[in-house]
Formats: C-alpha cells, sequence, structure tokens
C-alpha cells in the first residue's frame, strides 16, 4: 500500500491527531478510498464535531413527539393517527458557487429526508440570505437561487408557500440558502433507517451515479476563499422529475411489507447512507460496487463512495421481496440494483473488480467522530440605546423608507415564480405570519413558518437566539395555530474562532430556554459551519423552521385588514426599543446597540390568549410585530387588506420609539367594535397589556398629524424587489 502524504491528508480536511486516531482504529495506514470515507464521515456537515456537546442540551421530547433529532427528519403526533414530518437543511456553499443547481437540489435533498420516512410532502419553505444589493454578485445569485428553488419545487409538484428573504453585508461572500419540507404520514407506516437482518439484500434505487459533488461534505465543512469558484465539480446537479418518480416508487413500495430499513443519499452519498444504518442497527454490509449502476466510465471506489449524485436511496428489503421491489421501480422507470448485504461483522467491505478496496470499523466511523470542546468566549455585551438619542424622523417619512427597504419590501417578486397552490391545500399563501396548508379531506391544517433575526443574534446571540423560537411561536400563534415543534438550521462562521464558537454556544442556550419554556421541543435539524469568506464571517443565523395545528381550518386568522370602523388593539407593552432595529439601520444607519430582551413567560401568555380569541372567532385580523415595530405591522395589514388605518399613540413615548421600538412579545389584532369589550376584558383576565391604537377605514396610514396614501406604501413596498431585478433581467 502506498503511504499517503500530508499533502492529501490536509486536502480531505483531516487534521493530524485526527489521523492518528484513524491510525489507531485501524491498527494500520488507510488507503486512498478509506481516507476519503473518514474525511466525508468526519467532516463537520456530516459529524457535527464542534456543536455536538452543545446541541445535545436542546429539549427534543414532548407527548406529542413521535421521533427527535438522530433520524432524517422529525415526527410529531397530529391526531388521528397521522403525523407530520418534517425538517431545514442548508445548501450554502453549493449555492454561492453554482446558485441554481445549489439551491434546486438543496430542496431535492430535503424532500428526500422527509418521503424516506414514509411521508408524503405536502409543503416547502425556504429561509434564504444574501449579500448587499450593491454588491456586483448578489443580483445574479438571487436570480440563480430563486430559479432553482422554483424550478426543482414546481416541477416536483410540491408547493412552496413560506419562508424569508434579508440582505446584509455580511453574506456577500457566502449567501445562505436554507430548505425545509413538511410531510405528512400515517404513523402506523413511518419507516425508519436501522439496518436490521443477517443477510438481508442491501439495495440501491433512484439515478445513476456520476461524478457530481464528490467531496461536497467536505466543502460544506471549510471556508471560502478567493478559489472557490473552482469547486463547481463539488456542486450536485438535480433532476426534479426523477425525483418525483422516487417519491411515487418509495411511496407505493412503502405500501407493502418490503422495506427493513431506508435511507436517502444526502452528503456523503453512498459511505453515509450505508454507515449510518448499519451503525445504527448494529450490523455489518459487504458491498459489491460493481453492481452500483453508474452514468459514467472507470469510476472509482473513491469516486462511487463519494459523489453525491442526486435522487438516490439505499434501502433494506426483506429477503424474498426483491423482486416485487424492482417491479415498482422498473414501472418508475428508475434503476434498482442488490448492491450489499447485511453482515454480522460490524464492518464495512467494498469490493470492486474482484478487490477488497476497503475494510473499516462500522461504529467508529459513525459514532466515534471527533467531539471537541471548541474554546469559546462570551460575545461582548452591546451597551442599550435610549431612544432620546436617536434622531426622530418624521414617521410617515420613516415609514415609506422602512416599506421600500430590501428587508421589509414584499418578496412577491420571488414567490410568484414558485408554485405555492398547487395540491389544491394552500390556505394562507406567502406573505402572511405564517403559511397556513390544510390536511386534506380533514378539518385540520398544518401552519408553517421559518424565523431569525441575525441582526439581533449578531448583537446578543444568546437574545437573537431566544428570540427566533419566540418569533416562530408568534408566527404560528397569529395564525391561530398551536405551536408544537422545531427544526433548526444554525449558521455560523468558523468554529475554530473562539468568538464564532462563543456565538455558537450562546444561540443555542437561548434556544433552549425559549424551547422549554413554550413546550415547543426541537425535533430535527443541520449545522452548517465555516460561513466565512477570507476570515469574514456571517452575521449569527440560526434559522428556526416552527410547525403548528389548526384542528379547525376556518378558525384560523390572516394579517389583512377586513373591513373599515373595526379596532385595532396592540397587545404586549412597547417601551420603544430602537437597538439593533431596522430603524436604526435603514433610517439612521447605524447598526449598534443590544436587541430586545424575550419575556418568556409573558410569549406564552400572550400565545395562548391570542389562539384562544381566534379560536372563539374574536379575531379579525391578527399579525405579530416585529422588523420595523408597530407602524410597519400596521402598514402590512392595511396593504393586505387594501383598508387604511388612522393611529394614535401615547404621548408617553416618543413617536418614533413608539412606531419603530421593536420591543417583543406584541401582536396587533383587528377587532368589531361590538367584540372589543370581550376581548379587553380576556386581555385584562390573562393579565395580558391590551391598548386600543387605532381604526381601520380609508386609503391612507395617519399618525402624529400626517397620512400617507395605502397606493404610494404599496408602490415603494412592491417595486423594490422587480426594480432591482430588472436590471438581472435586462442584462440577458
Amino acid at each position: 500500500m502506498t503511504d499517503i502524504s500530508p499533502e492529501t491528508i490536509a486536502q480531505h480536511g483531516i487534521k493530524p491527531d485526527e489521523y492518528q486516531r484513524i491510525l489507531d482504529i485501524l491498527g494500520r495506514a488507510p488507503n486512498l478510498t478509506e481516507l476519503g470515507i473518514f474525511s466525508v464521515m468526519w467532516s463537520e456537515h456530516c459529524s457535527y464535531k464542534s456543536s455536538k456537546k452543545w446541541l445535545k442540551t436542546l429539549p427534543t421530547t414532548a407527548p406529542w413527539v413521535i421521533c427527535g433529532p438522530g433520524e432524517n427528519a422529525g415526527i410529531i403526533d397530529i391526531g388521528d393517527g397521522q403525523a407530520i414530518i418534517f425538517k431545514m437543511e442548508s445548501h450554502n456553499h453549493p449555492s454561492f458557487i453554482e446558485p441554481y443547481q445549489g439551491a434546486a437540489t438543496g430542496v431535492g435533498g430535503i424532500l428526500r429526508d422527509v418521503f424516506t420516512m414514509g411521508a408524503r410532502p405536502i409543503a416547502n419553505l425556504n429561509a434564504l440570505r444574501f449579500g448587499d444589493p450593491s454588491h456586483p454578485k448578489t443580483r445574479h445569485l438571487v436570480a440563480g437561487v430563486v430559479a432553482g428553488i422554483g424550478g426543482y419545487g414546481n416541477c416536483v409538484g410540491v408547493p412552496t408557500v413560506g419562508g424569508e428573504t434579508n440582505f446584509h453585508a455580511s453574506y456577500n461572500g457566502n449567501i445562505l440558502v436554507n430548505a425545509m419540507t413538511v410531510g405528512l404520514a400515517d404513523q402506523s407506516r413511518i419507516f425508519y433507517s436501522a439496518a436490521a437482518g443477517i443477510g438481508n439484500p442491501v439495495v440501491y434505487v433512484g439515478s445513476k451515479t456520476g461524478r457530481d459533488g464528490i467531496h461536497g461534505a467536505t466543502m460544506a465543512s471549510a471556508e471560502f476563499n478567493e478559489d472557490s469558484e473552482e469547486k463547481r465539480p463539488t456542486v450536485q446537479v438535480g433532476d426534479p422529475f426523477t425525483e418525483k418518480l422516487l417519491i411515487e416508487a418509495c411511496l407505493e413500495l412503502m405500501a407493502t411489507d418490503a422495506i427493513v430499513a431506508i435511507q436517502d443519499m444526502g452528503a456523503a452519498g453512498l459511505t453515509s447512507s450505508s454507515f449510518e444504518m448499519a451503525s445504527k442497527g448494529g450490523l455489518g454490509i459487504e458491498m459489491d460496487l460493481d453492481a452500483v449502476p453508474m452514468r459514467e466510465q472507470g469510476m472509482t471506489a473513491y469516486e462511487i463512495m463519494l459523489s453525491e449524485s442526486q435522487e438516490r436511496m439505499l434501502m433494506v428489503l426483506k429477503p424474498g421481496k426483491e423482486a416485487m421491489a424492482k417491479a415498482v421501480f422498473d414501472k418508475w422507470e428508475l434503476d434498482f440494483a442488490i448492491v450489499g448485504t447485511l453482515t454480522d461483522t460490524g464492518r464495512m467491505i467494498l469490493k470492486r473488480n474482484g478487490r477488497i478496496e476497503a475494510d473499516l470499523p462500522i461504529d467508529p466511523l459513525a459514532q466515534a467522530s471527533p467531539e471537541y470542546d471548541r474554546p469559546w468566549v462570551v460575545p461582548a455585551k452591546r451597551p442599550v440605546i435610549d431612544a432620546k438619542d436617536v434622531p426622530a424622523v418624521e414617521a410617515t417619512e420613516a415609514l415609506k423608507t422602512l416599506l421600500a427597504c430590501p428587508d421589509l419590501a414584499s418578496k412577491r417578486w420571488i414567490w410568484e415564480q414558485y408554485d405555492h397552490m398547487v395540491m389544491g391545500d394552500t390556505v394562507q399563501r406567502p406573505g402572511g405570519d405564517a403559511a397556513v396548508v390544510r390536511i386534506h379531506g380533514t378539518p385540520k391544517a398544518v401552519a408553517m413558518t421559518t424565523d431569525v433575526t441575525p441582526r439581533y443574534c449578531q448583537a446578543d446571540p444568546y437574545q437573537g437566539g431566544r428570540q427566533a423560537v419566540a418569533e416562530a411561536y408568534r408566527n404560528l400563534s397569529a395564525v391561530g395555530a398551536l405551536p408544537l415543534a422545531v427544526t433548526d438550521n444554525l449558521n455560523f462562521g468558523n468554529p475554530e474562532k473562539p468568538e464564532i464558537m462563543g456565538q455558537i454556544v450562546e444561540a443555542i442556550r437561548g434556544m433552549g430556554e425559549a424551547c422549554r419554556d413554550l413546550d415547543f421541543p426541537v425535533v430535527s435539524g443541520n449545522v452548517s459551519l465555516y460561513n466565512e469568506t477570507a476570515g469574514a464571517a456571517i452575521q449569527p443565523t440560526p434559522a428556526i423552521g416552527g410547525v403548528g395545528l389548526l384542528q379547525d381550518v376556518t378558525r384560523s386568522a390572516s394579517l389583512s385588514f377586513k373591513a373599515a370602523g373595526n379596532a385595532v388593539v396592540l397587545f404586549g407593552e412597547t417601551k420603544g426599543w430602537l437597538g439593533a432595529s431596522l430603524y436604526l439601520r435603514e433610517v439612521c444607519g447605524r447598526e449598534e446597540g443590544a436587541p430586545p430582551p424575550v419575556m418568556l413567560h409573558r410569549e406564552r401568555r400572550k400565545g395562548e390568549l391570542v389562539r384562544a380569541l381566534i379560536a372563539e372567532g374574536l379575531v379579525e385580523a391578527c399579525h405579530d410585530v416585529s422588523d420595523g415595530g408597530v407602524l410597519v405591522a400596521v402598514a402590512e395589514m392595511a396593504l393586505a387588506g387594501g383598508i387604511g388605518a388612522q393611529v394614535d399613540h401615547p404621548s408617553t413615548l416618543p413617536l418614533h420609539a413608539w412606531c419603530f421600538g421593536e420591543d417583543q412579545g406584541r401582536y396587533l389584532l383587528e377587532v368589531r367594535q361590538d367584540q372589543l369589550a370581550t376581548v379587553l376584558e380576556q386581555a385584562a383576565a390573562q393579565d395580558v397589556t391590551a391598548r386600543v391604537i387605532g381604526t381601520t377605514g380609508g386609503t391612507v396610514i395617519s399618525i402624529g398629524g400626517r397620512a400617507v396614501e395605502l397606493a404610494e406604501l404599496k408602490a415603494l413596498n412592491e417595486g423594490w424587489l422587480p426594480g432591482y431585478m430588472g436590471a438581472e433581467i435586462a442584462q440577458h
């Protein structure tokens, strides 16, 4: 066996101490195929070696949680023998290098995570972060990512119903593309990935294996530099039509008793799927790589094991079911190949052209990956900013500036490229607090949202982590849904830097507290680290995907004002918190100050009250107050309904602080005058601060003696993104 050079070891992302651990495990030096397998299995992307210690602190159980982290996706009970299966995952690095395919294959991968467990996907969401709009690459990246998400999701026939899109210079060299899928399954037909049954056949199904995506997991675990454009070969190529066939074929076979275990081939492809299935089952696998369907000539064992070609699954079948299973995949015109057998050895033996190419112990690769307790420092606290120290710009002028800024501008240009109505069950489409999708054939519906405020996380990762969870909780409550569980996507910079590791630790601590206090456990997730370019990290972005349940879809709320003459009621206390606010950034040009604190016990009480009022039919419209504060929230409700509002503010606070402060835990409700007394009484009974701040009607938003026409606000809000992207279209 030829010795592997230190350069080759380093190129595989293996540190010297990790290589020594490999030598200790094997009792010999690995060959190149074996080194490649260790490299991807121990990559940050697959092993969570920097974050494992902290992820273990998150709450993951509740009476309605059927399966928490550790499987392809999380599973929650929604009653009537039904389950919701969901997860969010990142495809950040590939999407920066090749935006269309990077985003498309991100959607494909998360769909497979969900349907591999027996669920039919019913909705997709995405959380996108791009660089400064003035950066030369941003427009091209937005166009490619949006086209990739739409191209894949639309073709596969799953509605894209929600998400968020932000812009900030910290993402100039490293955009974030986080994709989430929600699926529906019968509790009696849920499939897991633990291999079982010595002698059972290991079967490969789906597309052929090519050379695309080799070392995708390793690339996703490294910082970018000036040469990152050369990494295009590590980006996978997706085919949504094949994925649609794969969904149908898998679900058809799942209706039989043929499948023992099933796993999608995602990051690290055939390597991670085979090792994880065998490890969970405490078994070994003997695999003949000659049997793997290939679309390219002369592929080596190394290439076959590390390819991340898309639309592929690995399954263990019951003996004697092979012919029936093959017939199903033949019908759907997909490859089907018996590539291996389960053994009792606990080892992975790989053969190619009659030779053993790898002989590895499974558990040390799958379970004994390094777990680091990296040095970390608590980020320095920023000072609280007093509203008196922030310039007061006239309220309607500031409102116009905010509604036209990239973060708050309408994202209609994006979501109109997605089919959000396919399958016919989308009740609330993009643009609201949460998407609502009916459970077909029942009165129930699932609400879903993605949330995080990176500028808060930058200012204080602990409060930012709490706020991201609380915001998801509020968004679900605002449509009337009981929040049940979250999936997370933790996007950070290089964890080997103590200040970045400190962001990770503190954000997870804040998230954990919020999930515990709100009874909102984490059931699945993904960690994406090394989101840096030339040493500059992204803003910490722990995205939260929240899922909730509506027992009666007719008892839900949307954010659009419904009629003139109704009261606008504000729940929650307003102190005019302008630190880390959009007003401070967009109107005053300052990114500074501590973010608003999150009072979790009050969040829960207010959420329960809002949901009860919606269920009683006492709320015409509801919207949580978040980015931009109260006046922005009023304007968003007015624009959605085409009805204006006259807003009165209490004189105890400076007008700009009351209008644009981002105090947490607040909701705006539209309430009919004949039901107002009941709503205010119930709020008082629950010790929730409630105040009538205005009345609906007319065609303007008026406050402080000034007014602005809805038509002008709409033109500003709807016009920014099409105008910005028009330059991209004009170039073509």
